[in-house]
């Protein structure tokens, strides 16, 4: 899978160390955002409306990415994508994300959503292209 199908396809599966990694990879962009507001004279501790409209900015360009990498990590789960809704409760949402998505492992072998994106559980020349 390709850089571009992780980050905008919500098709397959996604192992926890490329969940991870995009993961900071888009944080990355976030602060990026910021930097680059704070370098046009944008304050962004202060509540105003160029300081939202960054915000705003920077959530509409994270937030199909974001929408992407949750749903690959719970089709790695065996789970419908529909799942990244429980998100939207306070505390419980944020605390099930970190040990579901971001701590427990994939389903073992395919599921459902395609082959195991570690190779396991398939054919051995699909294992050489995970380690080469």
């Amino acid at each position: 899978m390709t850089l571009m199908q992780k980050l905008f396809s919500f098709q397959g599966r996604l192992r926890r160390r490329d969940y991870w990694l995009l993961s900071f990879l888009l944080f990355g962009v976030v602060i990026a955002i910021f930097i680059l507001g704070a370098a046009l004279g944008i304050d962004v501790s202060q509540d105003s409306g160029e300081a939202a409209l960054l915000q705003l900015v920077a959530t509409l360009v994270l937030l199909w990415p974001s929408l992407a990498l949750g749903v690959k990590r719970c089709h790695d789960r065996n789970q419908s994508g529909r799942w990244l809704l429980i998100e939207l409760i306070p505390l419980v949402g944020g605390l099930w994300a970190l040990v579901n998505l971001g701590i427990l492992d994939g389903t073992q072998g395919p599921n459902r959503f395609g082959p195991s994106p570690k190779g396991i559980g398939g054919d051995d020349r699909e294992l050489e292209k995970v380690f080469a």
